[in-house]
Parts: C-alpha cells; structure tokens; sequence
C-alpha cells in the first residue's frame, strides 16, 4: 500500500533517523533526530526534529506530527508544510523532557500548535 505521494506505508526506523528536513520553500531546517512512539497503541506520536546549533552545541528539539514529514525523492529528504519562523516558535524541549510523562502533554501541544488533527481521537 502507498501514500498519496507514492511511497509506501513501512518504514524503518532507522531510515528515517539522520533524514534532512525541509520546509516548502525547499530551505533545509534540519533532520530527524528521533521517532517517538506510542507502545500501548502502536501509534507513532510524533518525529523529533532538531535543528538549530552548531556542533550539537544549542541545538532545539521540536516535536512534529509524523503525519506532517512527506517524503520527497527530489530532495532526498522530509518535507514539512511550515515554515522555518513557525517552527522556531513551536514547542520545544531537550528528547528527554519531549518524552516526560509518556510524551503525551507534548504530543497534544505538538498537534494543536500545528493545527493536525488527533490520529488518537
């Protein structure tokens, strides 16, 4: 089965860690530094992308919704509708705290700013 861009359903984790991302004006904002997921539901809750820094030194982590990532062959990478003022304002936090309290506070901020409807409602 594939998405409405053609790719298919199954991805490996691993794959899409390390993936460069980018906003619609094909402006490189940063890559996918870890997928978060929801065990009890086997949902993905959201991609953590960092971007920001130099060195891994200041670097931001902001949950996006998954479903947000599209894949594009052309740019070998994610491609994600907002712009890079938009997620420098959207929630942000260090990989341990966007996973405090099994990441469910940040998943709902995360979906809300963003304006993506709940998968889990």
């Amino acid at each position: 089965m594939s998405t409405t861009t053609g790719h298919t359903t199954a991805i490996r984790a691993t794959r899409a860690i390390g993936t460069s991302v980018y906003n619609t004006q094909g402006e490189k904002i940063g890559k996918v530094e870890d997928v978060v997921l929801n065990k009890t539901d086997n949902s993905i809750m959201f991609a953590v992308v960092g971007f920001g820094g130099f060195l891994g030194m200041g670097e931001k982590y902001h949950p996006v919704p998954w479903s947000a990532l599209d894949y594009s062959d052309d740019r070998d990478g994610y491609v994600v509708p907002y712009t890079k003022e938009q997620l420098q304002a959207a929630p942000a936090d260090d990989i341990k705290a966007l996973t405090r309290d099994d990441g469910q506070a940040t998943r709902d901020s995360t979906y809300k700013y963003y304006k993506v409807a709940p998968y889990w409602m």
